[in-house]
């Protein structure tokens, strides 16, 4: 699948809710990467393929692999995708930009790229003299089909469905929560990244293909309206908009309603432990709808404790 998201495209497999499944991806164009520098003995075999026999393509630009069908999920529901496992297949990446992209094209009105070799035994990219990247893979884009209405969604903004979140934080051992639009859910992931900077400024990060296991859960007792996330650490809310002050807008209301729904506060706790606790990024600037994503340390979340003496209302005095 190449540039879209689509509740009419059809699986090319059907799991079961808690299976895992091993996805391969692979990203770029292969004469692209030629004129990097990379011997073409060395594009991936299934990129070649994709490029010469797909004809299916956009409006974005993304290689994505799926959909998947998950057994019983319907609209209203919520797919939940733990990322098992994240591997860098190949011991290269790239990064580019070109006049039309990218966060100042005013200032950059041309194109490059920079083949980035990676040294998969230091875990570290070799992005130039002197210069080393630890590495820390993800998949920019994962989702589901979006709204039937929505017809043919380009891959690029993100949006209910997710997709291409380029959210860095959601590597190995996470889990992303997306809200369910069709049957089946038709789970689909691409955009291979070794890492990324908050923000992705000039379009891309480091670009490369990935391999992923995934268990998808399907969840009927869990309705959201946008994508939520968790680390090990944290919980994780998102926000989406053209305009960057909407997107951080719905970021904190997000953060708000899942402390209302999730922990039990009142909307004035929840807003004013936001405030105090809770971290909101810029997650890219670059896809059409900025994203914004918020965190919030579990560890807040302590068992019940007695109010402390001081904390505590005084006793009325007795008459």
């Amino acid at each position: 699948m190449i540039g879209h998201y689509s509740a009419k495209t059809a699986p090319i497999l059907t799991i079961k809710s808690g299976d895992v499944v091993d996805i391969e991806t692979v990203s770029g164009n292969p004469a692209s990467l030629v004129r990097m520098g990379l011997a073409a003995k060395d594009l991936p075999p299934a990129l070649v393929a994709i490029d010469r026999d797909v004809k299916d393509r956009g409006p974005g630009g993304h290689i994505l692999t799926g959909p998947i069908a998950v057994e019983g999920a319907e609209p209203g529901d919520t797919l939940e995708v733990h990322i098992v496992k994240v591997t860098l297949p190949l011991p290269w990446a790239y990064n580019s930009f070109r006049p039309t992209s990218g966060f100042l094209p005013e200032d950059f009105p041309r194109s490059a790229s920079k083949l980035i070799p990676l040294d998969l035994a230091r875990n570290i990219a070799r992005f130039g003299p002197g210069i080393e990247i630890p590495l820390r893979p993800f998949f920019g884009s994962m989702g589901v089909a979006p709204p039937p209405d929505a017809g043919r969604f380009n891959s690029a903004p993100p949006w209910l469905h997710a997709g291409n979140l380029d959210n860095k934080e959601l590597v190995a051992g996470t889990t992303l929560y997306i809200p369910i639009h069709v049957k089946g859910a038709l789970f689909q992931v691409g955009d291979g990244h070794a890492g990324q900077g908050n923000g992705e400024v000039d379009i891309t990060a480091m670009e490369t293909a990935l391999n992923g296991s995934f268990r998808l859960v399907v969840r009927k007792d869990l309705h959201l309206k946008w994508p939520r996330a968790e680390t090990p650490t944290h919980f994780i809310v998102m926000g989406m908009n053209e305009e960057l002050v909407d997107a951080t807008k719905q970021a904190v209301r997000e953060m708000i309603a899942f402390l209302v729904t999730e922990k039990g506060l009142s909307p004035d706790d929840a807003y004013m432990l936001t405030s105090v606790a809770a971290d909101f990024s810029i997650t890219q600037l670059v896809d059409g709808k900025k994203g914004v994503h918020g965190m919030i340390r579990k560890s807040l979340f302590v068992a019940t404790q007695p109010v402390p003496p001081a904390l505590a209302t005084p006793a009325l005095p007795k008459k």
